[in-house]
């Protein structure tokens, strides 16, 4: 897919991106970070460079143990199939 400009609006600031992927994934993620900005702003009271700080930590904390998790399961996935067994379903 060529690369296509899509405007989005983030903590009440519009922004117009330049990309490749489909304009409804764009704004499906636009929307995600303003409404957890909101959540944090609502939630904290902090002004908004803080709010914008802590929820990038947030954020990418989330992704990390995603990236961690998935990591663990290819492991799990690639052991199974060594051992010719099944992956049992992991519990967290």
């Amino acid at each position: 897919m060529e690369k296509q400009k899509i405007t989005v609006r983030v903590a009440g600031k519009a922004y117009t991106l330049v990309s490749s992927d489909p304009p409804e994934h764009v704004r499906r993620v636009a929307e995600l970070v303003d409404r957890r900005l909101r959540e944090m702003e609502i939630a904290s009271g902090l002004p908004s460079q803080q709010v914008l700080t802590l929820t990038c930590l947030n954020m990418q904390d989330q992704l990390v143990k995603a990236q961690d998790e998935i990591q663990a399961l290819k492991r799990r996935l690639a052991e199974a199939r060594k051992d010719g067994t099944e992956a049992k379903p992991h519990r967290t």
